[in-house]
């Protein structure tokens, strides 16, 4: 299982909104490396 990273379900829309912010971070980078950390299977 891999690891659970912040924040937490359940979400409010101010931490929903911190989630997506990191998820588009990690895929502006532009480094595949980062990408891959932020997305699961079951994500």
């Amino acid at each position: 299982m891999s690891e659970s990273r912040p924040p937490l379900p359940p979400f409010t829309a101010e931490t929903a909104a911190q989630k997506a912010r990191m998820a588009e971070d990690a895929w502006n980078s532009r480094d595949p490396a980062r990408v891959a950390l932020a997305y699961t299977i079951d994500s």
